[in-house]
């Protein structure tokens, strides 16, 4: 199992659609597969937490991971078609409604040129003070960062 966090594509603000999501991309490697002959679901979740880790690393800047950090309070994952060993997707992850320190991902995993997604996905995301270990407001300075206002 590779770690190795893909660097976002593009774009990296103002991240509200499908359309306009940063686009990550991934091969399913053979220590992805599972008994059945296609990627497991644990692996799309680490592909699902990889995109938003990958992009909020991206815009943060100099000194924000040292004050903050993002952890998961939820994850709903639909699993609508598989994928094989060596098949490439698209991992594309969009911002969502934000709810005091609580700010919702959503992500779309389908094979590269595909019309319909393997998986679809809505995560739950807080925001904490990375000294105090407290939630902190999402602001419109961490919106900034995403190309955001409030």
């Amino acid at each position: 199992m590779t770690n190795d966090i893909p660097t976002p594509l593009g774009p990296l603000h103002g991240c509200l659609s499908f359309e306009t999501a940063c686009r990550s991309e991934r091969v399913a490697q053979p220590e992805d597969i599972d008994e059945l002959g296609h990627v497991n679901n644990a692996v799309y979740v680490r592909w699902i937490q990889d995109a938003a880790v990958g992009h909020w690393g991206a815009v943060a800047g100099e000194g924000v991971p040292e004050k903050v950090i993002w952890v998961c309070s939820r994850h709903e994952v639909d699993y609508k078609d598989q994928v094989l060993e060596g098949e490439k997707v698209e991992v594309r992850t969009w911002l969502g409604a934000r709810k005091g320190a609580r700010f919702a991902r959503h992500t779309d995993i389908r094979k590269v040129g595909a019309s319909k997604p393997a998986i679809e996905a809505i995560t739950w995301w807080v925001l904490l003070d990375r000294k105090s270990g407290r939630p902190k407001r999402v602001d419109d300075d961490t919106l900034a960062l995403f190309g955001l206002s409030g």
